[in-house]
């Protein structure tokens, strides 16, 4: 269940920030410095202890930031 919701987590990051990039909701610095967290989080978690375990929740805290750029806010399910 947890390799599901890893899957999902990286595939929202990466159809989320093409996403906002293409409708300008995010411009090439915003796309940039997410490029650049998803990359230290790639390369610095495995130095740390149960870091390699806590990839996919940091890319879910990148997945919550860009939806509220992107959509403005949180999206409604109802």
């Amino acid at each position: 269940m947890s390799g599901l919701a890893a899957l999902i987590a990286h595939v929202s990051f990466w159809v989320l920030l093409p996403y906002g990039w293409f409708f300008e909701e995010i411009g090439p610095r915003g796309s940039t410095v997410f490029l650049l967290l998803w990359l230290i989080g790639c390369v610095g978690l495995p130095l740390v202890t149960y870091g390699p375990l806590l990839f996919s929740s940091f890319v879910a805290l990148l997945d919550i930031a860009l939806v509220f750029i992107v959509f403005k806010g949180d999206v409604r399910l109802s």
